[in-house]
């Protein structure tokens, strides 16, 4: 078995949209950490534009599901976390032209 790798785990992560701006959740700066064990079993910690999201659960899901694809891996586990708070500025420049944060600096 191969080890998995913080590159495909984000990779597999990326492709996690996030319907209310219409970015992945990688891109969106909202993946805080991935761990990986020697048996490929994955943690991923992340958090959520905001505390009342009404998609957090599908959200949570849909990278859960997103990582279970990936050959080789093993149990996934993905954690909501709120410290620290999201804010734009941990989003890529890319996310942060298409809204606006230009005009918070």
């Amino acid at each position: 078995m191969s080890k998995l790798t913080k590159e495909q785990v984000y990779d597999a992560i990326k492709t996690v949209i996030d319907p209310e701006v219409g970015f992945n959740v990688v891109d969106m700066g909202l993946i805080y950490d991935v761990e990986i064990d020697d048996e490929n079993n994955v943690h991923v910690k992340m958090t959520l534009s905001t505390r009342g999201c009404p998609l957090h659960q599908m959200m949570q899901q849909w990278v859960k599901e997103a990582v279970e694809k990936l050959p080789g891996v093993g149990e996934v586990t993905v954690e909501i976390v709120w410290d620290p708070p999201w804010n734009i500025t941990m989003a890529s420049e890319e996310v942060k032209k298409a809204l606006g944060a230009n005009l918070f600096k």
